[in-house]
């Protein structure tokens, strides 16, 4: 091993082992256990999101692997129909073109190169990442198999009536020219106004006033609504008002949707332009009226004068217009939440447009999609974790509306569905199989639609898809590549678990659940676990615009300080921004972000992957893992220092130190607590007991209590010594390959001929068996009695400035016969170790020199002060001492006194705060008479 751990040749080279190698592969054998990878887009490049999410799946995988599993990581990438035309666009305009120019299957083609060319940017990152995926079978939501389920599912559920065409409000992208799901939308918080507008009532002295933030929307009003209790206007319910600037005659209607509180109770109605408006419209029958072109500008149903214009252009028109008549009664500003896309920044306008629909809302469609989905939850079938998630997937199924399929775009899976001269529409997965299951005859020529379906809807099918379905033999990709077999590969279904954020639970994973029961009749997957979402150290969301994002790999390989800030301000088009991200970065980065490498990164992950619904990123925690690492390939070093050359022979016997036994009994139990965290998905909880079992009880502890036996006379027990150090880290480099594969593949390789192991990588290892550990709890209770001991000697001398090297007097008093036996049993150690002279006791009621003192039990250790310690510093620790144990004390009281915790917390745990009620005490009342000795 190399003298100092250096991250970036051990990843490259190891990775590209394993790949080539192809440990990643289904081994074949085991209880199927399948991760599902949530595919990124093939636009897309890993982000702080995806190297968390990717962490999480990677350690289940390999954990599962190592426990004999036959493991599928199944990957791919998604065809992001919006994002990616968007960019190809984006490059033609550079041209002077528009994909108009090229005309449809030229622009596809164009589309394509630029995937081939640059579409594998994330994933050659997710390797350096190191995820454990089988690249063999990757596959892409345009790829000629998922095509063909694409087109099998849409046939199927339209011949089955659970799929249809209808002119219905959606969200719309007037830039983009296409609608969008809600996923696509962010609502952004803008200053803007309200204004109030009078309504006159026809022949009448009488108006109402309303209120909006959408005046120009008035040119499509139907109706004024008012509640049908409000006594205010309860005369005016079925008469008519002169639509100002118009002059329609509209009613006003009465509905419960109108809050009397809010505003003048009076509410405008533009069915065409407003979600709610619509189901109002729908309810009074209402025949909306539409008054905008597809590109936002006013249509002919408006008055000529402001046709043509743009919807902002006419909301000023309008204004003026009103003022002018007399009828803007008020503007005052208002905050508002203003539906944005997220691929365009246009304001996205709710517009009434013929689409595609998946029925979920009538009886046939609740009964054959929506229930299945929300019993498999209701049953158990499918688990959230945290449980919690469950309410929000099913409160969303219970009130779900009919999903838009439909896009307005040329890249994606065009629907395949024909129509006629006459407007018939003819359905199949090709236009000859559209004909041969047609009813009737097609009037001419038929015409496939332009429309291309939502990207969603082929991520639905991601479960089944993906493993084959619904070819019955080999799939294969253009190199000949067998990539899938249904036949082979359906074992894998449902896969185990499910790793994804909160945010598409209703636009993936339950669009997941209803195709995969609907077509498979199994659930998708057996439990969902709901990862955190990522956000800075101080809690903030991460955001270009505040320059507090950051990029894995600047992460895993260092960036300096100057390209860093290129970097992260060459995307900002406002100076002002641009400044402030610029200042940001060179204060809280001001050398640049230091090199910590794969490991130390994903380290970082599994310890903040709690429970918690957001965690917070901080570099010097990640820079914290990385001296983790560096301490684990120490250790590595000093033991194989401390080896002979070759194979090291297995003892005859039982360990023979009480420091082997104790290491290996803490070595079951934290493989014990690591395997249930691995169970309930705390990965925080896992990290934390490796890291404690390393940093403090392997690297701090047992090599330092080796020592003795090592440097010691008996060869009997030097030898058993160094084979329980190369066993245990040998097993505890298994336990921590999960998260950190890098370092431990590599230190691995040099341990584990020492010990006779043959093997590949450490990755094709058995995960440690803890339940054919022994455990010998006596030999524990020795040694934390010798540690508590070392550790008391130690604090004092180090808070009482005391040379290490100095060796200085120790005295012990009072205790049992325990502490009496111990103390002789380890008195060569602890003066080998803490550098002090023999032990001596002091007798009971024998006079006692001033003293330092520490308190294990009813022991207690004392350094003469006599030299060595100043008398009134050494009773300034033990206040300090004496106020930490009081604090422990009244922490435990305080649990103690709340009725909920006694009653509710398990038998053991109450009585383990009782206990160390008592243990404070005695320590408390030792160190009170330690203070009280020294005047």
């Amino acid at each position: 091993m190399e003298k100092s751990f250096e991250p970036r040749p051990i990843e490259s080279k190891w990775y590209a082992r394993w790949e080539q190698s192809g440990v990643f592969h289904p081994p074949g054998h085991g209880e199927p256990y399948c991760i599902l990878l949530p595919p990124p887009n093939v636009t897309g490049t890993l982000h702080m999101g995806h190297a968390f999410q990717q962490t999480v799946m990677d350690m289940l995988i390999r954990y599962q692997r190592m426990r004999g599993m036959n493991t599928l990581w199944q990957v791919g990438t998604d065809h992001a129909g919006i994002a990616t035309q968007k960019i190809v666009e984006n490059q033609l305009a550079v041209e002077s073109k528009s994909r108009h120019d090229l005309g449809r299957e030229p622009f596809v083609e164009r589309v394509w190169q630029w995937k081939e060319e640059s579409g594998s940017t994330i994933t050659n990152q997710m390797r350096r990442l190191g995820v454990a995926a089988d690249w063999s079978r990757e596959r892409f939501t345009m790829d000629e198999g998922l095509s063909a389920a694409v087109r099998k599912v849409f046939v199927e559920w339209y011949r089955a009536g659970l799929i249809y065409r209808g002119n219905r409000l959606v969200n719309w992208d007037p830039v983009l020219g296409t609608a969008v799901s809600d996923l696509e939308v962010n609502n952004v918080e803008r200053d803007g106004h309200m204004w109030s507008i009078r309504y006159p009532v026809t022949d009448s002295d009488e108006s109402l006033v309303v209120a909006t933030t959408r005046p120009e929307t008035m040119l499509g009003d139907v109706a004024v609504a008012v509640h049908p209790d409000d006594e205010r206007y309860q005369h005016l319910i079925g008469k008519t008002l002169t639509l100002p600037l118009s002059g329609r005659q509209i009613p006003v209607i009465a509905d419960d949707y109108v809050d009397r509180e809010f505003g003048t109770g009076c509410v405008k109605i533009t069915p065409a332009h407003d979600f709610n408006d619509y189901a109002i419209g729908q309810r009074h029958k209402l025949a909306p009226i539409e008054i905008f072109t597809l590109d936002a500008k006013i249509n002919g149903n408006a008055p000529a004068k402001y046709q043509g214009m743009d919807r902002y252009e006419a909301r000023k028109a309008v204004l003026a217009d009103l003022e002018t008549a007399e009828l803007l009664v008020e503007t005052k500003p208002h905050k508002l939440q203003v539906p944005v896309s997220q691929r365009s920044d246009a304001v996205i306008e709710p517009m009434l447009t013929d689409q595609w629909f998946v029925d979920l809302t009538s009886e046939k469609g609740r009964s054959a999609i929506t229930e299945p989905a929300l019993d498999a939850v209701r049953s158990g079938a499918i688990k959230f974790v945290p449980e919690n998630w469950t309410t929000t997937y099913t409160q969303w199924l219970e009130n779900i509306q009919d999903w838009c399929i439909s896009r307005q775009l040329w890249w994606g899976h065009r629907i395949p569905a024909w129509y006629d001269g006459a407007g018939n529409i003819f359905v199949g997965e090709d236009e000859a199989d559209a004909r041969k299951h047609a009813s009737i005859e097609p009037v001419g020529a038929l015409k496939q639609d332009e429309d291309v379906l939502d990207t969603w809807f082929s991520s639905a099918l991601w479960p089944f898809s993906t493993l084959g379905w619904p070819f019955h033999g080999e799939v294969k990709n253009e190199r000949g590549d067998v990539i899938a077999n249904w036949e082979r590969d359906k074992l894998f279904l449902p896969s185990a678990v499910l790793v994804t954020g909160f945010d598409i639970i209703f636009f993936w994973v339950a669009r997941m659940v209803m195709a995969t029961l609907y077509f498979t009749k199994q659930v998708p997957f057996r439990e969902v676990y709901i990862n955190a979402i990522v956000r800075d150290a101080e809690g903030q969301k991460m955001s270009k615009s505040k320059g507090n994002t950051l990029d894995p790999l600047d992460l895993i390989d260092g960036i300096e300080l100057e390209p860093l800030v290129e970097k992260s301000t060459k995307s900002l088009l406002i100076p002002q921004v641009r400044e402030k991200v610029e200042k940001r970065i060179r204060k809280d980065y001001p050398q640049g972000i230091s090199a910590i490498g794969t490991d130390a990164l994903r380290f970082t992950f599994a310890a903040l992957a709690s429970y918690s619904r957001t965690i917070n990123f901080d570099l010097k925690r990640a820079e914290g893992y990385k001296a983790f690492c560096n301490k684990l390939w120490n250790a590595a070093r000093f033991v194989l220092m401390n080896l002979p050359e070759g194979e090291l022979p297995a003892p005859a016997g039982a360990p023979v130190t009480e420091a082997e036994r104790w290491i290996l009994t803490r070595l079951k139990h934290t493989l014990v607590e690591v395997e249930q965290h691995f169970v309930t998905y705390r990965f925080d909880l896992l990290a934390q007991a490796l890291y404690e079992f390393v940093w403090n009880e392997y690297c701090d502890w047992f090599l330092e209590l080796s020592k003795p036996a090592l440097n010691g006379d008996d060869a009997v027990a030097a030898a058993s010594t160094r084979h329980t150090l190369l066993v245990v880290l040998e097993t505890v480099l298994r336990a921590l390959h999960p998260i950190i594969p890098f370092i431990t593949e590599e230190i691995w390789q040099s341990v584990a001929p020492k010990l006779g192991i043959q093997a590949e990588s450490i990755f094709l290892c058995q995960w440690p068996n803890a339940g054919e550990m022994a455990a010998d709890e006596a030999a524990t209770a020795e040694i934390e009695w010798y540690k508590n001991v070392l550790s008391g000697i130690r604090r004092i001398r180090a808070e009482m400035n005391i040379a290490p090297g100095k060796t200085i007097p120790l005295l012990l008093a009072d205790g049992d016969a325990s502490d009496r036996a111990r103390a002789a049993k380890f008195a060569a150690q602890i003066s080998f170790l803490a550098r002090v002279e023999a032990p001596q006791w002091i007798a009971t009621g024998a006079d006692e020199p001033a003293a330092a003192a520490a308190v294990v039990g009813t022991l207690r250790v004392l350094i003469p002060l006599a030299g060595l310690i100043d008398l009134d510093a050494e009773k300034t620790r033990l206040s300090k001492e004496i106020a930490k144990i009081e604090g422990e004390i009244k922490k435990c009281e305080n649990k103690l006194g709340n009725a909920n915790f006694v009653a509710n917390a398990p038998t053991e745990v109450v009585a383990q705060e009782r206990q160390r009620i008592a243990d404070w005490g005695t320590q408390l009342g030792a160190l009170r008479e330690q203070m009280r000795k020294l005047g």
